[in-house]
């Protein structure tokens, strides 16, 4: 692996481990009582980071291997396609929840945050 793509991909998983460990206590919280509209937004703000930060790592793996996946609307789903289809890369098993991930992150970035619910956000918390 190229230097350079190794030191940009363990600054992308630092960056969700930052990501994960500055949430903690909205994660705690949402844990014990069902988030205000404030919280809520947070809370898909974090999920959206998290996938962004996943997303990230899938890109650079792709240019590393020379995967020409092109701007199209679906060039994320053909990244996770691409993932799971290469040598074994990730379990099966991740595909649905990371799936679930992608479609929440499409869903954040096209509403308005007062159509978040709850259950729709409860992706592995």
């Amino acid at each position: 692996m190229n230097k350079s793509f190794k030191t940009k991909i363990i600054y992308e998983v630092s960056q969700i481990d930052e990501l994960i460990e500055s949430s903690n206590i909205l994660i705690d919280l949402c844990k014990i009582k069902e988030p205000d509209f404030i919280e809520l937004s947070a809370v898909g703000s974090i999920l959206h980071s998290f996938y962004n930060g996943i997303e990230n790592i899938f890109i650079l793996i792709a240019k590393m291997l020379d995967f020409n996946f092109t701007q199209t609307p679906q060039w994320h789903r053909n990244l996770i396609d691409y993932m799971f289809n290469h040598d074994n890369f990730l379990s099966v098993d991740l595909r649905p929840l990371l799936t679930e991930y992608m479609g929440f992150r499409h869903f954040f970035r096209h509403t308005y945050g007062y159509s978040i619910k709850w259950e729709n956000a409860l992706i592995s918390f």
